[in-house]
């Protein structure tokens, strides 16, 4: 998922606007005391990095920019309602909130959609508040895991420009992400990672490449713990090369619900706080058949 940033903000017609900054106050406060931190971010990714030292694979993806090759399994779903945040120079911005939705359409294939609502506020000005762009994916997992081989899937997406790009809620153009996706598990570990290249069409607009790694273990029976890096070549000509970490992790509520969140500054380019919250919920044919028994 390719969210709304202060970078990848553009600035598409007729869409819905609305002064919203009730509800960005709301939304931000919560999140200020970490943005006033960057100078402390690689120390945090540091303590997370400890953390997983001193102690089953989870779901992977959310939390994190870098996704997995897993798809969901055959007709299951996978629902998540979240709300990523970014902070930079330019105020703040994000999706309040969006949710995505993942179905196991045929074995080894997944069909994603992501839709919500983003805003963006910056300093001095009122935010704005409405529909953002819509994401379209299908992840097909062609290489399945062995002991000494990791799972490969290829993950194409389309970004459709539903968001008003004059009020700086979508890009405008429709955009197209081509990556592929690998994952290995060692025991108690998952490590999972890859990228692919953005068509990023439009005014002042670059075609850039994203890649990211990820690494995580469940500390608990309910609690996963994991860190990424992430690298993105620049979007726009405004924009730079950038390298950020982030740090995150997975409470299991229960079977089918867990809470996901992380947080995470750019250690390269111009500095920029990250930060997630959400809740995921899995159901499908075998949860049914274990409620007859």
């Amino acid at each position: 998922m390719r969210w709304v940033t202060p970078s990848t903000i553009g600035s598409a017609e007729n869409s819905l606007f609305i002064d919203a900054d009730t509800v960005f106050d709301a939304h931000s406060s919560a999140l200020s005391f970490a943005a006033r931190l960057p100078s402390r971010a690689s120390l945090s990714l540091l303590v997370g990095l400890a953390l997983l030292l001193s102690v089953g694979p989870v779901q992977a993806g959310p939390p994190f920019l870098t996704d997995d090759p897993e798809p969901v399994d055959y007709q299951h779903w996978e629902v998540i309602l979240a709300t990523p945040s970014f902070h930079d120079v330019d105020g703040w911005s994000g999706t309040l909130p969006h949710m995505e939705i993942n179905y196991g359409i045929l074995p080894e294939v997944q069909f994603h959609v992501l839709v919500g609502n983003t805003y963006n506020k910056a300093p001095g000005e009122p935010a704005h508040f409405g529909y953002a762009d819509t994401e379209l994916g299908v992840k097909y997992r062609f290489l399945q895991e062995t002991k000494f081989r990791p799972q490969i899937a290829f993950y194409p997406s389309v970004e459709l420009p539903t968001g008003n790009r004059n009020e700086e809620l979508g890009n405008g153009k429709a955009q197209v992400f081509l990556p592929i996706w690998l994952e290995k598990k060692f025991g108690d570990w998952t490590t999972y990672g890859g990228g692919g290249y953005w068509f990023n069409p439009g005014p002042d607009n670059h075609d850039n490449w994203f890649a990211g790694w990820e690494i995580q273990r469940k500390l608990t029976s309910n609690f996963t713990l994991g860190a990424e890096i992430q690298f993105r070549t620049p979007e726009s000509i405004e924009n730079h090369t950038t390298v950020a970490l982030n740090a995150g992790g997975i409470w299991e509520l229960s079977e089918n619900c867990h809470l996901l969140f992380s947080a995470g500054h750019t250690v390269k380019g111009p500095a920029e706080f990250q930060g997630y919250l959400g809740l995921q919920m899995t159901f499908g044919p075998q949860e049914a058949g274990k409620d007859k028994k």
